[in-house]
């Protein structure tokens, strides 16, 4: 008697593996979705919190091109992610009004906001924003 499997025994554990990838497939996928509108949500939260102790601490940019720079948070966050805008309002309007924008469209916004409720979608753009409340 030969030693060994059949073919029906190496079709059935492919059969087997191939099952168990199908259902390891999606939950992995979404998975990693969650993880990077995670990270979206705590970047949107870092840059706010950034924002609010520059403000707090230097007061309000002195024009618009201080107020959208990085250096405005230099030594209130220790790198700028990419994909983030920031607008200040420096007019007489609303002075203190920040808006932060994620200019990517990896992350849904649903999937953003149920990690940081204060987010919203910007209006006929692609992109997340959040705005800080006025001081």
């Amino acid at each position: 008697m030969k030693k060994g499997f059949t073919l029906v025994e190496l079709l059935i554990v492919l059969a087997v593996i191939a099952a168990l990838m199908a259902v390891a497939t999606p939950v992995a996928l979404n998975a990693v979705a969650t993880a990077r509108a995670n990270q979206v949500a705590q970047n949107l939260a870092n840059l706010k919190s950034a924002v609010q102790t520059a403000y707090a601490v230097k007061g309000l940019p002195a024009d618009k091109t201080a107020a959208e720079s990085t250096t405005y948070l230099e030594g209130y966050i220790s790198t700028f992610p990419n994909g983030y805008k920031i607008e200040i309002d420096t007019g007489t309007k609303n002075p203190a009004l920040a808006t932060i924008t994620y200019l990517l469209e990896d992350p849904t916004v649903t999937a953003v906001q149920k990690q940081n409720p204060e987010v919203k979608k910007i209006g006929g753009k692609s992109g997340i924003e959040v705005q800080l409340m006025s001081y």
